[in-house]
């Protein structure tokens, strides 16, 4: 069985909070991309809107992902979040079909 899981995360920065949210995202990559189990961790942002974040991620398994989620550094990001982000993070996982 295949335990890898994609994840994709939308942020949205609160109006005038742009580019204070694109710093602190890429401030997120290094460690993440440092972590057992991260296969990738990549920030896009919005050709339309650039309030709008994502992150498409690929851990090779969910308990990987909850160590990430444990993480210092995801605990720091969250721990500013509701003052940077217009509403909480919307996370979704998928799984790849054969």
């Amino acid at each position: 069985m295949n335990d890898k899981l994609t994840v994709i995360a939308h942020i949205c920065a609160k109006a005038g909070r742009e580019t204070q949210v694109r710093e602190v995202l890429l401030g997120l990559i290094a460690p993440t991309r440092a972590e057992a189990g991260c296969i990738d961790y990549d920030l896009h942002v919005s050709q339309d809107d650039p309030r709008q974040f994502v992150f498409y991620e690929n851990w090779a398994s969910e308990s990987h992902l909850q160590a990430h989620a444990n993480s210092a550094h995801l605990r720091a990001f969250r721990n500013i979040a509701n003052e940077i982000l217009e509403r909480p993070v919307e996370i979704t996982k998928w799984s790849t079909l054969p």
